[in-house]
């Protein structure tokens, strides 16, 4: 009996760079989630911030796509060049840096992408990208879970 290994195409390996570095930033993200939770959920209790939401949901999905990439697309090269700040010995420059582009990323990109989730997630590719992002999530949370489970079960 021969046993044939199906083969993946080609385009799936270049994928993998794409996959890792999601992974990578999902990872971050829910490291630094209790830190930063509290300040999105008042953010999103200002009534400002709900009536923008409800602006933001109503307009085509293109233009939610726009507000939303701009914003993404400036925040998260600046977490990478606030990294090697730091790398250079500017410590205190790279940590502001750093913390305003995380900022921009909760306060901003997270309330346009909820305002427009419906809409932007019409989009095949950035549906792909969400798919895998709530994976890593998942595998996170149940990691962390039996880390606590396993810690709680060597302390008592």
């Amino acid at each position: 009996m021969v046993i044939r290994h199906r083969r993946r195409p080609a385009w799936q390996f270049l994928l993998l760079p794409l996959r890792l570095v999601i992974a990578l930033l999902v990872i971050i993200s829910e490291i630094a989630r209790p830190v930063y939770r509290p300040l999105v959920n008042w953010f999103s209790a200002l009534t400002i911030v709900k009536h923008f939401g409800e602006i933001v949901g109503s307009l085509p999905r293109a233009v939610i796509l726009v507000l939303f990439v701009v914003p993404l697309a400036i925040a998260e090269p600046l977490k990478v060049y606030a990294l090697f700040i730091i790398a250079r010995g500017h410590v205190i420059s790279g940590l502001v840096i750093i913390a305003l582009a995380y900022l921009m990323s909760f306060l901003l990109v997270e309330r346009l992408f909820h305002a427009g989730r419906d809409k932007l997630l019409t989009y095949g590719w950035l549906k792909w990208i969400m798919d895998r992002v709530e994976t890593v999530r998942d595998w996170i949370a149940e990691t962390k879970e039996s880390v606590i489970a396993a810690v709680r079960g060597w302390l008592g």
